[in-house]
Parts: C-alpha cells; sequence; structure tokens
C-alpha cells in the first residue's frame, strides 16, 4: 500500500531526473481495502471541517511523500496513509515533494495497519518517520483489532503516549486526542468531544430541525404563534 525506494548515490545521474517539477504525481496504489480508505476519508474530512477557518496546513491521505536529498523522484517516498504538515499553505496538491516544500516533513502521520502491512508499520515505517522524517507524532491504528498506539518525538527517539481514562491519545501536534469510537478511529476535542465528519454534522442539523418543528407545534397548541417570539 505504501512505498519506499532508498538507492545508492549514483556517480553519473541523468540530468532529466535531478531537480523535477514539485507537481508531481503521487505514486501510491489504491487502499488497501474499504476499511482503509474509509477510515483515510474519515480522518481527512472530520480534520478539514473542525479546521475549516485556518489557512496553515495540509491534510492527505495514501499520498506520496518525496523526499529524497538528491531531488530524484525514483528514490526515497513514501506514502502514509493519513498526515498533516503544518505551518504551510492549505491548497491541493499532487504530492508531497519536501524540496519544493521549505524542507517540510509530516508533523503527524497516521498507519492504518493490517496483516500484510503492519510490521513495516511497526518497524521500518516507524524507524524512517523517526529517523529521517522526524515526525513529532506518530500512530497506528489496526481496524479488526482496535489496536491504538501513539509515539512522540524526544531528544530524537520515538516514545510511547500514555492513554487517557478513555483510553485516548493525544496529539500535541494537532492539540486534539486520537481514540477509537464505534470500531473507527477518530479525532477529539480536548475535552473529549467528537470531532464530527460531514454526515454527522448533517444528522445534527436535521436533528435541530425537528426539535425547533416540535417546540413550534406545541407553541401554537398553547396558542403563541412561534413567529411573533424571533
Amino acid at each position: 500500500m505504501t512505498s519506499l525506494a532508498f538507492a545508492m548515490p549514483a556517480e553519473i545521474v541523468d540530468p532529466s531526473v535531478v531537480a523535477p517539477p514539485g507537481d508531481l504525481y503521487s505514486n501510491e496504489p489504491p487502499m488497501e481495502s474499504y476499511q482503509h480508505l474509509v477510515q483515510m476519508i474519515l480522518l481527512l474530512e472530520s480534520l478539514e471541517l473542525f479546521w475549516k477557518e485556518r489557512t496553515d496546513f495540509f491534510a492527505a491521505g495514501n499520498l506520496t511523500i518525496y523526499f529524497s536529498p538528491r531531488q530524484l523522484k525514483s528514490e526515497s517516498f513514501r506514502g502514509p496513509d493519513f498526515f498533516v504538515v503544518l505551518g504551510t499553505e492549505r491548497r491541493p496538491r499532487k504530492s508531497w515533494v519536501v524540496w519544493e516544500e521549505d524542507g517540510r516533513y509530516p508533523n503527524v502521520i497516521v498507519e492504518v495497519l493490517s496483516a500484510s502491512t503492519e510490521d513495516k508499520d511497526r518497524g521500518i515505517k516507524k524507524q524512517v518517520y523517526q529517523d529521517v522524517f522526524r515526525t513529532p507524532d506518530y500512530f497506528w491504528f489496526h481496524p479488526e483489532t482496535l489496536e491504538l498506539s501513539g509515539f512522540h518525538l524526544v531528544d530524537g527517539q520515538y516514545e510511547p503516549l500514555t492513554p487517557d481514562a478513555s483510553g485516548r491519545l493525544w496529539s500535541a501536534q494537532l492539540e486534539l486526542f486520537l481514540g477509537v469510537e464505534e470500531g473507527q478511529l477518530r479525532f477529539f476535542t480536548p475535552k473529549g468531544e467528537l470531532v464530527p465528519a460531514g454526515k454527522e454534522l448533517a444528522q445534527r442539523a436535521e436533528a435541530a430541525e425537528q426539535r425547533a418543528r416540535r417546540l413550534a407545534e406545541k407553541l401554537r397548541e398553547l396558542g403563541v404563534d412561534p413567529e411573533t417570539l424571533k
């Protein structure tokens, strides 16, 4: 699902592949399962809505990050299931090209585990995110076992995060909790409130409208015109 390529330095480099344009297309295969797809969209949609007024971040899922020191598109690339970069311009991108983004790497990465990828997520990918990306907050979540683990970078090493009383993990970068709700990984505010996605916002709006209609009907039964109360 994700890709990583490291190449030994070559004595002769084809100039046609050096310093490629910054709008490189993503090189990631399709999401591994429907669960992975739903989970990625849920995280992305809810954060985008929660931060709808902000213009200083970029969030993406299953998008290639190119980070070759030699600025080669053929080496050193990876595509996390979900990542967030802070302190950057909020605009669409075909991929994340580190050398075109002032050297910025993700501040937060989330990997969704599966039987075929969990060894890499726990091993080589964790090592790369720690030693190369220096990503402050790294999480992984298993949609089948509901395992949630998180790590924060301390003096260059990942230290495990301790869950709160609700089993949620704090992301200092996002200033949000990550926790499991109805079998899915979700964001929660510092007060523990669920960060809603679009469908949930629509449901809340519909519920509020229904309550308003019931209140209006009750007022009319009491001989009060609700229009006069506006």
